[in-house]
């Protein structure tokens, strides 16, 4: 008989969660610097604009944030969808973010250095 155990514990969810606020705090502030902790430097991101796709560097994100500013009415409901010692995805629901526009993130992390960094951002834009 194999061994009963969990290898999760709340903590480590909570890390993992303490890993995305920045990404949110940074959301909220439109601070980019906040942002760029977050993220893994080599950090890739896609999904669709309307009609355009967004593909490439997680720079794209950078971008968007200082054209768009701060997102001081954001709401978000963040969920560890699952994880490992190592591995982590997590999705995000998001609100009225700085251009006033609805999104569902999925975020894949790896833990690098005993830090949890995301590597992808992959995300849906909803119509209004």
């Amino acid at each position: 008989m194999s061994a009963n155990q969990n290898i999760n514990t709340v903590h480590d969810y909570e890390e993992v969660l303490a890993a995305m606020e920045g990404y949110v705090h940074g959301l909220k502030t439109g601070n980019v610097e906040k942002l760029k902790k977050t993220f893994h430097q080599n950090a890739i991101m896609y999904g669709h604009l309307g009609d355009d796709l967004s593909q490439g560097s997680i720079n794209n994100l950078y971008t968007y944030v200082e054209k768009f500013g701060a997102a001081p009415n954001i709401k978000t409901n963040l969920t560890v969808l699952h994880k490992t010692p190592t591995t982590a995805v997590v999705r995000i629901e998001m609100e009225h973010d700085a251009a006033d526009e609805d999104f569902t993130d999925y975020h894949s992390l790896l833990k690098i250095n005993g830090e949890w960094k995301v590597v992808a951002k992959l995300f849906h834009l909803y119509h209004k």
